[in-house]
């Protein structure tokens, strides 16, 4: 997605925003001000309450939690944007709720237990300390450039799109849309995410939900209605869009950046850039998408931490099974609207949006991405344009505000707090304070860096498929397998983290287009790298990373048994078993096939 063309596209509109839907979203910011004030009046001077809401947090604030934070406004304008080019191949990764199971099931007992209130503390409890250090200096690494770099960015695409007359001139610097709408965002993300911790974001996550999922269905349904219905839209978008398994191989395309030639209705070739292939081979999405899933889902710092909040294991399990049910609904909520956008704007019905379609039938990738906000421009009316607005709005704070608090507690609890052990619990909160608002800061200083790169967003898509696979071999076969040591497991991150790297580097220059370079000279090495779909890549380093842990295990001392007691499946004692046992009953199993059932049947439904 190209931000510039979006923004000119933008700037040829009139917003559609009434005074009403004005009036809405400052109902919506009221009520986000009053949860946050009261939030911030209860709050105690403790690294448990900023960090952990004091871990009492309940069931349905956890689950919405987890769910918001996941939900960023990259992921609707991402999703609807894939829904308009490659229709529903995206809805493998949302199909993944059943990684929340596994969290809620198989990691939470082992996380209740230890107490720990980050991901790389455990591991230093399963392995040693140099595990956990260099976990946390890469997943901070990773919130920084990702995260918070792919939140404004789409944060932009909705200003610019919603908002193209917004304008303000200062000194002779004329301040658009983009500039205005983020920096407004980012300081209100980052003024309650400082003040109140963890329960101020998890708080405000259930509220933001609400208004999200509400937003998104009135969106969908008054598409449909639009439309003529899914029989309709079906009929339309063909059974291609409609089909969640693509080859083996990317149709017409070597490796995992495509060179697009983008055209206007005219058939003018507008600029060169470089874009996913939307073609998800089956087998990537069938073996890589998974590893993505449950690093994503059972061992990131961004998701599991509001898991730790909770006061039992009971409390978890069940936050995590809601989450896991929440999950389900971005399908139909956002790919979904990106379909409808793109027969709406292929029939004609909705004649604004028929820019979007290219000569060749397909929506224009430059464009595409702009569908959700395109869609609430021209299908809502006034009021209710203002409670999807406010949904987006909500997206984006909600995900800032769950890096801004994730770095934070990464940053004082596994650094800070290892370098100073005496400082008190003042001192803890007050660093965790300070670090929230460096977070601010180094979001504010990546506006200008976001709006000028527009390959930036689709290039740190696949960050996570390089950095992810040895955090999963760690924690997943650190968990199943007691032989594994400490040593296995600072080789297996090494290597891994190495690998993923140096993909990083050989793809950036071609991604991003540096100083005009795009590409390497055809069979040569770094062509060959550069070439392997993305997918693959990363579970060859998931491959690569195993192989290092188990040999480099085998190949050293065994661990302390005494030491990794109740942290491993071998090792839990029969206290555990009864414990973890006692926190389950028949709802907890009927909610978990609830959702597997769900999920079944959108494979099922979804082939074409």
């Amino acid at each position: 997605m190209a931000l510039p063309a979006l923004l000119l596209l933008a700037a040829t509109r009139e917003s559609r925003i009434t005074a009403l839907d004005w009036l809405t979203i400052a109902l919506y910011f009221g009520i986000l001000l009053g949860v946050a004030t009261w939030v911030v009046r209860r709050a105690k001077d403790s690294a448990t309450d900023y960090f952990l809401a004091g871990r009492n947090l309940g069931w349905w604030v956890i689950g919405a939690s987890i769910f918001a934070s996941n939900i960023g406004s990259e992921h609707i304008v991402g999703l609807a944007g894939s829904g308009a080019t490659s229709g529903v191949a995206m809805a493998h990764y949302e199909l993944h709720a059943w990684c929340l199971l596994l969290l809620a099931w198989v990691f939470v007992p082992f996380y209740m237990r230890s107490m720990v209130f980050t991901m790389p503390e455990f591991l230093e409890r399963r392995f040693n300390e140099k595990s956990r250090y260099v976990l946390s200096i890469v997943s901070i690494i990773t919130f920084i450039i990702a995260k918070i770099a792919v939140g404004i960015f789409a944060g932009g695409v909705v200003f610019g799109t919603l908002f193209p007359e917004m304008m303000l001139h200062i000194g002779g610097f004329n301040i658009d849309s983009f500039w205005i709408g983020s920096v407004l965002v980012i300081l209100l993300t980052g003024l309650y995410t400082t003040l109140g911790g963890m329960r101020a974001v998890a708080y405000n996550d259930a509220v933001q939900v609400t208004v999200l999922i509400l937003g998104s269905f009135l969106l969908t349904a008054y598409g449909l209605v639009r439309l003529g219905g899914w029989t309709e839209l079906r009929h339309i978008c063909g059974s291609d869009m409609f089909n969640l398994w693509k080859p083996l191989i990317p149709h017409g395309v070597q490796g995992t950046w495509a060179p697009v030639l983008q055209t206007n209705a005219a058939g003018h070739v507008m600029k060169e850039a470089w874009y996913f292939n939307d073609n998800f081979p089956w087998l990537g999405m069938l073996f890589c998408a998974p590893i993505i899933g449950m690093w994503y889902w059972c061992t990131d710092q961004y998701i599991v931490q509001r898991a730790l909040g909770a006061p039992n294991e009971k409390v978890a399990r069940r936050g995590s099974i809601f989450a896991a049910f929440l999950k389900l609904f971005p399908v139909y909520l956002f790919i979904i609207p990106g379909l409808i956008c793109y027969a709406l704007a292929k029939s004609g019905k909705v004649p604004e949006l028929t820019a979007m379609i290219g000569p060749d039938g397909k929506s224009l990738p430059a464009l595409s991405n702009a569908a959700f906000p395109m869609m609430v421009q021209y299908l809502l009316p006034a009021g209710l344009r203002g409670i999807v607005v406010a949904g987006l709005l909500s997206a984006l704070m909600g995900s800032l505000a769950g890096v801004f608090n994730a770095c934070s507690t990464l940053f004082t609890v596994d650094l800070y707090q290892k370098w100073k052990p005496q400082a008190s619990q003042h001192q803890l909160v007050r660093t965790g304070r300070i670090a929230t608002a460096v977070m601010v800061l180094i979001a504010l200083a990546w506006i200008p860096v976001i709006k000028n790169a527009g390959g930036l967003y689709i290039y740190l898509q696949s960050v996570q498929g390089y950095l992810a696979p040895p955090i999963f071999v760690v924690f997943f076969l650190g968990v199943f397998f007691k032989r594994m040591n400490g040593a296995g497991a600072l080789w297996a991150m090494i290597v891994g983290f190495a690998l993923g790297i140096f993909r990083m580097i050989v793809d950036t220059p071609v991604a991003l287009g540096v100083g005009g370079f795009t590409g390497y000279q055809p069979g040569s090495f770094l062509w060959i790298v550069n070439n392997i779909y993305f997918q693959y890549f990363s579970v060859l380093i998931t491959i690569v990373s195993a192989i290092v842990m188990v040999a480099v295990s085998f190949a050293t001392a065994p661990p302390d048994m005494q030491k990794i007691q109740s942290l491993t499946f071998a090792t839990s004692t029969d206290a555990d078993r009864r414990k973890t046992r006692a926190g389950w009953g028949w709802k907890e199993v009927a909610a978990s096939g609830v959702v597997l059932v769900c999920i079944l049947g959108g494979y099922l439904y979804f082939r074409g």
